[in-house]
């Protein structure tokens, strides 16, 4: 609506009744009155205010214009060469010659200095529309960027909006977990491989979900051949918890893995994309065991 409103404001919809307005111009504004209801009215609203002001502007023919007209026809017609002289009466006397007095003699010159001040005058009109014009059309390109700021800057704050709802629904979910018993703190520590690495697992003993906790996890950034995978210890077996990257910069606290029913250790190796079969030992880089 907001944009309907603007562009009608911008004065692009008078040009466009005129034909004042570029072939990619026009189709523009098809657009918006298709996409816009208001700008559709508006364009008519637009053409009939110019053709009641055309018909309340035009100029009536002065009184008895069309007789003159007629006479000066009529008289031009008497007097063309080789048209058959009128008979005289049956008394044998010539008809006497009438005088028929000529109009007013036309003084160009006076009409030509009219048609010359007329024409500075339309000149001039025209000078002044087209700066309005130009002006018009500028503001109406400013509109349109400060518009696409606008849609940019709404596109910024929806997105920082539902970031920090993530984010709160997600610190309030880790809250609540210290309330419940069922939920197990597992902390990885890091190995040989990297003594430095450590990340925090939450395992609810009765529901079996498994998440990891982005926010506590130091672990080196994968490249494009390789991923973490988390394993789960049980009964001395290695069972498969699903593969996830480390990116820098990620916004996402917690992050779900493959449910379980039963672990006594919780393990990360580094494989190969996709994951593995079976964790490689060599590679882990983190291992924690659940606190009875």
């Amino acid at each position: 609506m907001e944009e309907g409103k603007a562009y009608i404001e911008s004065g692009i919809l008078e040009l466009y009744v005129l034909g004042q307005l570029t072939a990619q111009e026009q189709a523009e504004v098809e657009a918006m009155a298709v996409q816009y209801p208001e700008v559709k009215q508006e364009i008519d609203a637009i053409e009939r205010a110019m053709e009641q002001y055309a018909v309340a502007q035009a100029v009536q023919p002065a009184e008895g214009l069309d007789q003159k007209i007629l006479t000066r026809i009529t008289w031009g017609k008497q007097n063309t060469p080789g048209t058959p002289e009128i008979p005289a009466k049956e008394t044998g006397k010539a008809q006497e010659a009438r005088i028929v007095p000529l109009n007013k003699p036309i003084d160009y010159e006076t009409r030509i200095r009219t048609l010359r001040i007329a024409l500075v005058a339309c000149v001039a009109l025209l000078v002044v529309s087209a700066v309005a014009l130009f002006s018009a059309h500028t503001e109406l390109g400013s509109a349109k960027v400060q518009i696409a700021e606008l849609s940019q800057d709404k596109e910024k704050f929806t997105t920082t909006v539902n970031f920090m709802k993530q984010t709160n629904a997600e610190l309030q979910k880790i809250a609540d977990m210290t309330t419940d018993p069922n939920w197990k703190f597992v902390k990885l520590a890091g190995t040989p491989m990297d003594p430095e690495a450590s990340m925090m697992v939450y395992w609810h003993t009765t529901g079996k979900h498994v998440m990891m906790d982005n926010s506590k996890m130091k672990l080196p950034a994968t490249d494009k051949a390789h991923q973490y995978q988390l394993w789960a210890l049980v009964n001395g077996k290695p069972v498969d918890l699903g593969v996830f990257d480390v990116k820098a910069g990620s916004s996402q606290i917690l992050i779900s893995m493959k449910d379980i029913a039963s672990a006594q250790t919780f393990a990360v190796t580094l494989e190969k994309r996709g994951g593995s079969p079976s964790p490689t030992m060599t590679q882990m880089i983190v291992a924690g065991n659940v606190a009875i």
